[in-house]
């Protein structure tokens, strides 16, 4: 007895079918643990369209079954979807039935495609049965049968709704409907003292899939219910175990959150879509406040210095950029891109000295051809407004399954309406799809991660798939690789060496620019030849001020299945990596002859000798002690003058003179062996604020907002001859100085914020960029002057690249901090508090602090050249002795 419809009526009005129907004295069927193993590896949610969602499940018998169990009612698993009917046999030789619900005139006879999927459970293209059929379902549980029925009559209406944007309306009402009639059950929570903070709806994200429910976060988990329990009835994060957290577009709009547990690995925990950005925000303010120093430590500017000083690798910098880019191996369209490094993949043995191995990193894929470019750009310039160069992205969802579709075959279907793409036109050959990269019309990919991993699944056809034949006959099966490769494995370590390479250490920063830097977009991407379609690009398009619904869904489609544009993270020229070769030379073109000439072994061992030495006194900064300071002979000489109010002093290196500076506009020269002013500089028009001495030279900083460089000597024996060399101008007044240690560079710090590199020989500045919001106090070079480290008023510690004048790194410090010595990677700072903190630059924290060093602000610094003994000296007017503790 059916009691639900009355199929012979329907029957008789309509010409298409999906009948749903219960019998009263149906038993519940039960699952072997063959059976459910079978049952849980055959269904996913590949097999639903491409932004269909997954309602419900219901145990279901199929009494319309094909083949030899013909007219014999099949057990399975009935799914519910927005836009298909999924019937799942429990015997694992029958295929999946997807039924669209596109098709339906009526909730009783179906014509036109029944979708034939995994039939004898294998991976394979979809098969299609057209024409009218009668299929019949029959629920197990009776009681549910109004209510499936109900559901799929107003999915079926959606379904056939004239517009796009209609249909999607719908939908979206009826999952949100859903939604709200249910809530997180919190029997799930792991503890039953914890506490809820929030509550709301989102999607779980994995790759060309979403999967809806309810979220709950609580003092100490983060809990994702999905509505139709697929694949698990909760999911659990403890907020202690997170490690990382990322904000993520999501179809162009700011609501997507990633959470990884784990340090560097590619695949996170979870990905969450809100339907809000202030829900997004408020969950992910909140797991932040878990995380120690979590806002300072996920920046560029932060990954980039631990890059360039080689704290990480190539490999592990482009997987942090790609992440704070928004790409996720969750997002197909928005999928981790990788550079193709290496250039010759025909040889027999790959020569990794020979600049002519590696790839041209300066270009983008498009413009590595000369002739197929000059093409590309007469096209380019006979376009009309908006114009690109390229046709077709450098990343897509169709160029990432090309690589994986060996490892990923149900993407692909689910991705091509259940079919394989071509077999000539499949990832058959590495040396191929380079020649293709090169020389196709239409072809601009880059790679994926993969390539630079460890496994090689992806190379291989381990799932034995039936991926075609080619034209020449031959079966698509493994990858061929290069002739220098003898297998996958050999392949990818040899991709990785290529990557970590000398050549490609010194010109990474140049993709870098293209994907993620100041190329990417505007008059520099025109000019490296690095123009995509304007839809690609992050604010290319607003969707949420198109009003035409079928409009907007039509342009997410094709920005989704195009590719996107990674998020620009730097808007000026990337730095170059410290690597050996280059490590004691500087960054800009004003080299000395003296640090380009060679040195002696002696000299070498000698410098080797020195510079373990300060590597050991600073890897002891975090054990200082307090010595006693013999101050007689300090006090005697300064007790033998009257000292005017000074800003800064130094002695000169005969030992016989002290320079002091004043706010009094002045510097006063002093005699120790007489104890009295023996000359008296009267080189500015405001307060002297710093004072430095190299090569018989005097540089003066002054609140006139100039820097002055006089060379000093003695014109009879009462009096100094000074001769003013440079001036170097500023808009502000100038507070602090530092010269590199070849003193070839000078840096300036002024009252209002602005950082300037100077060349000592050219009085025009190099790089000029305001990294604090207040006055910098003091600016200093590392010790191979590829950095220079600031502080100011703002409490904040900022690293500037020499190069390319890129503020790379910003620490915030708890208190002000007034003055510092660095090696590079480790800060000694002394605050406003009278506290003396050691930091570690590359995690952003403080590592040791000696509180209360002085009873009031430390206001200068001073450190021998071997780092073995450190002054301080502060308001308090004490001067301290410290030496690290071996």
């Amino acid at each position: 007895m059916y009691c639900v419809i009355n199929i012979q009526l329907i029957c008789k009005v309509l010409n298409i079918l999906c009948s749903i129907i219960s019998c009263p004295t149906a038993t519940r069927f039960s699952l072997n643990i063959c059976q459910l193993f079978m049952f849980m590896c055959r269904f996913s949610l590949l097999l639903l369209d491409l932004e269909e969602h997954y309602f419900e499940q219901h145990t279901a018998y199929n009494l319309s079954s094909r083949g030899p169990v013909a007219n014999r009612r099949s057990s399975g698993s009935l799914k519910i979807c927005s836009k298909s009917v999924i019937f799942e046999p429990d015997d694992a030789v029958q295929p999946i039935l997807k039924i669209p619900l596109k098709d339906c005139k009526g909730i009783a006879t179906l014509e036109e495609t029944i979708y034939l999927i995994k039939e004898e459970n294998v991976v394979a293209p979809y098969k299609y049965e057209r024409g009218e059929t009668k299929v019949t379902f029959q629920l197990e549980a009776p009681g549910k049968t109004e209510d499936v029925v109900q559901m799929l009559l107003q999915l079926h209406r959606a379904s056939c709704l004239d517009k796009q944007g209609d249909q999607t309306a719908m939908v979206a009402a009826i999952l949100q409907s859903r939604l709200a009639r249910t809530c997180f059950d919190k029997n799930s929570f792991q503890h039953v003292t914890e506490i809820p903070h929030m509550e709301c709806v989102a999607e779980m994200v994995s790759p060309l899939v979403t999967n809806a429910g309810h979220i709950c976060i609580t003092d100490c988990n983060l809990y994702f219910q999905p509505m139709n329990s697929y694949p698990d009835s909760v999911v659990q994060i403890g907020l202690h175990s997170v490690k990382r957290i990322y904000k993520r577009r999501h179809g162009l709009r700011p609501l997507g959150l990633e959470v990884f547990c784990t340090e560097n690995d590619l695949c996170s925990d979870i990905y969450l879509k809100f339907y809000n950005t202030k829900e997004r925000d408020e969950l992910y303010y909140y797991i932040a406040t878990f995380l120690e120093n979590h806002i300072v430590e996920c920046t560029a500017e932060s990954y980039m210095l631990q890059w360039q000083r080689g704290h990480i690798s190539n490999y592990q910098y482009l997987l942090h950029l790609n992440n704070l880019a928004d790409r996720s191996v969750n997002d197909l369209s928005q999928y981790p891109v990788f550079p193709w490094v290496i250039s010759d993949y025909s040889s027999t043995e790959l020569d990794l000295l020979n600049p002519a191995s590696f790839r041209d990193l300066s270009k983008p894929i498009g413009a590595l051809n000369t002739e197929r470019l000059e093409r590309l750009l007469e096209r380019y310039r006979d376009m009309p407004e908006p114009r690109f160069m390229y046709g077709s992205h450098y990343s897509s969802p169709g160029y990432v399954l090309f690589y994986l579709v060996r490892v990923a075959p149900e993407h692909m279907l689910c991705l091509q309406n259940g079919r394989f793409d071509n077999a000539d036109r499949m990832f058959n050959s590495v040396g191929e799809t380079w020649k293709n990269c090169l020389e196709g019309g239409t072809d601009f990919k880059e790679l994926i991660p993969e390539f630079y991993g460890s496994d090689g699944s992806f190379l291989k056809n381990l799932l034995g798939l039936n991926l075609g034949r080619r034209q020449g006959g031959g079966r698509v099966e493994k990858v061929e690789l290069p002739p220098w490769a003898s297998d996958p494995d050999d392949f990818l370590e040899k991709m990785r060496l290529a990557l970590e390479s000398q050549y490609v250490s010194e010109h990474l920063h140049e993709w870098i620019d293209l994907v993620f830097g100041y190329k990417q977009r505007g008059c520099e991407a025109v000019a490296a030849h690095n123009v995509f379609h304007p839809v690609t690009y992050e604010g290319g398009v607003d969707c949420d001020s198109i009003e035409d619904p079928d409009h907007k869904i039509a342009m997410l489609t094709q920005i989704l299945e195009f590719g996107q544009t990674p998020r620009q993270l730097f808007v000026t020229p990337h730095p170059q990596r410290i690597t050996p070769r280059f490590h004691n030379l500087s960054a800009t073109p004003s080299l000395s002859s003296s640090e380009l000439s060679p040195v002696s072994p002696s000299m070498e061992s000698f410098e080797d000798l020195t510079e373990e030495s300060k590597k050991m006194a600073w890897s002891n900064m975090n054990k200082l002690l307090i010595l006693p300071l013999n101050n007689i002979y300090i006090y005697f000489f300064f007790s033998q003058m009257t000292l005017k109010a000074l800003s800064s002093c130094l002695m000169l290196p005969d030992d016989k003179i002290v320079v002091c500076s004043s706010w009094d506009n002045n510097v006063y020269f002093y005699s120790i062996a007489y104890g009295r002013r023996q000359d008296t500089l009267m080189g500015h028009d405001d307060a002297v604020s710093h004072i430095c001495w190299r090569d018989d030279k005097l540089y003066t900083a002054s609140w006139d907002s100039t820097v002055k460089v006089f060379s000093i000597s003695p014109a009879n024996k009462k009096r100094t001859q000074f001769d003013l060399l440079a001036e170097f101008e500023h808009e502000a007044g100038v507070n602090t100085l530092d010269l590199s240690p070849a003193g070839t560079l000078l840096a300036t710090g002024t009252k209002e914020g602005t950082l300037t590199l100077w060349d000592i020989a050219n009085p025009l500045p190099l790089n000029q960029l305001t990294c604090h919001s207040g006055k910098i106090h003091q600016v200093a070079f590392s010790p191979d002057s590829r950095h220079i480290l600031s502080v100011g008023e703002d409490s904040c510690l900022a690293v500037t690249d020499v190069q390319t004048g890129m503020l790379i790194a910003t620490v915030h410090a708890e208190l002000e901090q007034r003055c510092l010595c660095w090696d590079g990677n480790t800060v000694l700072s002394g605050g406003m508090s009278g506290d003396l903190s050691v930091w570690d630059l590359l995690s952003s924290k403080v590592i040791h602090k000696i509180p209360a060093a002085h009873s009031g602000a430390v206001t200068c610094m001073w450190m021998n050249e071997q780092c073995s003994s450190i002054i301080t000296g502060g308001v308090d007017k004490q001067i301290i002795l410290w030496k690290p503790e071996y």
